[in-house]
């Protein structure tokens, strides 16, 4: 339910779902839910391990959008409020 619901607001149509946007706005929310599991099991290393890998993605996929599309990239930091 949820991953319709970023792909309907971030993608550029409802089958949309592999575009750098949608992918980005995914791991997004991933790494939130990660972080709020972590503020309660401080002491879960694989959890740690798979958001520090879900961090280099996004940050890989970042780093590509704003190569090829600086205005996507702007208007995406500021919806998702990462990149401050």
């Amino acid at each position: 339910m949820l991953n319709k619901k970023i792909v309907k607001e971030y993608g550029k149509n409802d089958k949309d779902s592999g575009s750098t946007s949608v992918q980005v706005a995914h791991f997004t929310e991933r790494i939130n839910v990660i972080n709020a599991h972590l503020k309660n099991m401080r002491k879960d290393h694989s959890s740690r391990r798979g958001l520090l890998i879900l961090v280099s993605k996004r940050r890989k996929l970042l780093k590509y959008l704003k190569k090829t599309n600086i205005q996507e990239y702007i208007t995406l930091t500021e919806k998702l409020n990462i990149r401050k």
